[in-house]
C-alpha cells in the first residue's frame, strides 16, 4: 500500500497547485482526480451525450479507459490511451465535468481507478472527496479553503494574465453557486473529513501553505 496525502477543498482554493508542489518536493506522483473527471467529460462530449441524459452518461462511462502517466516528467492524462491534457481544460468540458462528475456511476468508476493508483504508488491527491470517499485510510489529509473573494480575486487574475475578459462579480457568484452544488449533491458532498486539517489560505502565501502541508505530512507519514 503506497503513502498518501489527500488534499480536499472547494474549488478555486489552490489545491491543485499545492498538491503539485508537496508532490514534487516528496517525491511522490500527483493525482489530479479533476482531470480525470475531465476526461471522461471530453469521452462523453465526444460520444454526442448531452448531461441532461443520464442513462446515456451511466451506460457511457463504464467503458471509458481512462489513467494517468508521467512522460519525461510530465503527468499525462490517458482517454483510451490518447494523451488529452490540451483537450480538458475548456469551458464546455469544465461545466460538461461539473455536471456528471454528480453522477454515480461515474463516481464510483473514477474513484476505482484511483484507489488502483493509491494502492500501487506513494500519491498525493487532491478533490472535493478524496479524504471522506476515495482514501479515507489515508494518514494525512488536509482540508484547503479560502474566502470566496479571495478565490474569485485569484481567478480573476489568471484570466486577465490570458487576456480573457472577464467580470469579477460573476466570478465570485459562480464560486458560491459551485460550492453550494458540491456541498448539497447527493454522491459525495463537499466536507471536511473528521480527521483532517483546515488550512484556510486566505492570507497565506502560496508557499507557506505548502510548508504547513509538509510539516503535517512529515508528522503523519
Amino acid at each position: 500500500m503506497g503513502k498518501s496525502i489527500a488534499i480536499d477543498g472547494p474549488a478555486g482554493a489552490g489545491k491543485s497547485t499545492i498538491a503539485k508542489m508537496v508532490a514534487k518536493e516528496l517525491g511522490f506522483i500527483y493525482v489530479d482526480t479533476g482531470a480525470m473527471y475531465r476526461a471522461m467529460a471530453l469521452y462523453l462530449i465526444r460520444r454526442g451525450i448531452s448531461r441532461d441524459d443520464t442513462a446515456g452518461i451511466e451506460k457511457a462511462c463504464e467503458d471509458a479507459d481512462i489513467s494517468i502517466a508521467y512522460e519525461d516528467g510530465q503527468q499525462v492524462v490517458l482517454l483510451m490511451g490518447e494523451n488529452v491534457n490540451g483537450l480538458i481544460r475548456t469551458e464546455e468540458v469544465g461545466n460538461m465535468a461539473s455536471a456528471s462528475s454528480v453522477n454515480g456511476k461515474v463516481r464510483e468508476k473514477l474513484v476505482s481507478l484511483q484507489q488502483k493508483l493509491a494502492a500501487e504508488k506513494d500519491v498525493v491527491m487532491d478533490g472535493r472527496d478524496i479524504g471522506t470517499v476515495v482514501l479515507p485510510d489515508s494518514k494525512c489529509k488536509i482540508y484547503l479553503t479560502a474566502s470566496s473573494k479571495v478565490r474569485a480575486k485569484r481567478r480573476y487574475d489568471e484570466l486577465k494574465e490570458k487576456r480573457i475578459d472577464c467580470d469579477i462579480d460573476q466570478i465570485e457568484a459562480d464560486i458560491i453557486e459551485r460550492d453550494e452544488r458540491d456541498m448539497t449533491r447527493e454522491n459525495s458532498p463537499l466536507r471536511q473529513a473528521e480527521d483532517a486539517v483546515l488550512v484556510d489560505s486566505s492570507d497565506m502565501t502560496i508557499d507557506e501553505v505548502k510548508l504547513a502541508i509538509l510539516d503535517e505530512a512529515k508528522r503523519k507519514l
